[in-house]
């Protein structure tokens, strides 16, 4: 049987390597085929560029600990919460990832060609309708969920770090994005923020 160990340490090291590679070469064949990327980072020094460039340090950090657990001892530098470093709790932690995967790809899918990173100010279309009928920010709900389960697939002071610093930062994201889009679409906007919630 699989202990919580060896569960955390290799399905964290190959999820996060496949993230990587999946959403690079996303990134990539998308602005190769547009002629224009679908990252939006902000201004320099702007709300939503100190967001991007927070998102960017922990991804990178993650990724390369994530792959260095399995080869180094680094565990007790994060200061692992071992009381909830059991195998139930790790493999909810696990849980939780895949579900969160599975909404974020869904969204992803489901905006097609509209799909940005960042706050695009050249939009075209509002969308409202699938997943943007329940809440105004499903991706988002995606993402923070995928932050809880990465904490609890490897409790420390560390990824605790992580889920409070990734939360505040999509909270920020939130409003700065709704802030656009009500300049961009107008009446339009207010109306759908009146009718969906934000969240839930």
């Amino acid at each position: 049987m699989v202990d919580a160990d060896t569960l955390s340490r290799f399905f964290l090291a190959i999820y996060f390597l496949l993230i990587g590679v999946h959403y690079t070469h996303v990134a990539l064949g998308r602005a190769a085929r547009s002629r224009q990327s679908h990252i939006n980072s902000g201004a320099p020094r702007s709300s939503a560029w100190w967001v991007r460039q927070t998102f960017n340090f922990f991804r990178s950090f993650i990724l390369i600990l994530c792959v260095a657990r399995l080869f180094f001892p680094v565990d007790g530098l994060l200061l692992r919460f071992d009381a909830l470093y059991q195998l139930p709790v790790v493999a909810s932690g696990v849980g939780l990832m895949l579900v969160s995967l599975g909404i974020i790809s869904y969204v992803h899918a489901y905006m097609g060609d509209q799909w940005r990173s960042g706050i695009d100010t050249n939009s075209a279309t509002l969308l409202t309708d699938g997943p943007y009928q329940r809440s105004r920010n499903p991706m988002f709900i995606g993402i923070i969920l995928g932050q809880l389960g990465f904490f609890l697939a490897l409790p420390s002071a560390f990824t605790l770090l992580c889920l409070i610093a990734g939360a505040s930062a999509l909270v920020v994201q939130s409003k700065n994005e709704e802030a656009a889009l009500a300049q961009l679409f107008g009446e339009q906007y207010r109306r759908y923020q009146a009718q969906v919630p934000r969240w839930f």
